[in-house]
């Protein structure tokens, strides 16, 4: 099994999906507009031809999915994401840092990078796409930090 978290925007997902690539290094495998969906489709304001009706961006053996979405299909996709981060695991401090420091640029740290008593560390924030994350380091061997 394979538990994908999908991400939703409002017209920033191709953006948003290209940044998490560079930042993680990962491929983006699928970015499909509305604009290529079939004319059946109920979705046909020209104002969203360029949106991504799906988008897939692999990390690895993990992978994050996405799509823009607009308030009249998606009540409150204009809010706050609220009640869940976007969680990456490392054993490579140097790496977390970097995670953290790229996806918090034009964002807002919610719990600055540092060492905690779980961790050799940590830290929260909520990128410039409003999309919560939290990056974490797993402590080697005995599991405290050093």
């Amino acid at each position: 099994m394979k538990i994908v978290t999908s991400l939703s925007f409002q017209g920033q997902c191709k953006e948003a999906f290209e940044f998490y690539a560079r930042v993680l290094g990962g491929t983006v495998t699928a970015a499909i507009p509305y604009g290529d969906a079939p004319p059946d489709m109920p979705i046909t304001d020209d104002k969203y031809k360029t949106w991504l009706m799906h988008c897939w961006l692999d990390v690895g053996d993990q992978a994050l999915m996405g799509a823009d979405m607009d308030v009249a299909w998606a009540p409150n996709v204009d809010k706050p994401k609220n009640g869940f981060d976007v969680t990456l695991h490392t054993d490579d401090v140097a790496e977390a840092r970097r995670w953290f420091e790229q996806l918090s640029d034009g964002g807002r740290q919610v719990m600055p990078f540092a060492e905690t008593f779980w961790s050799p560390g940590y830290g929260a924030l909520v990128d410039k796409f409003g999309v919560p994350w939290m990056v974490n380091t797993v402590p080697a061997g005995d599991g405290k930090p050093a």
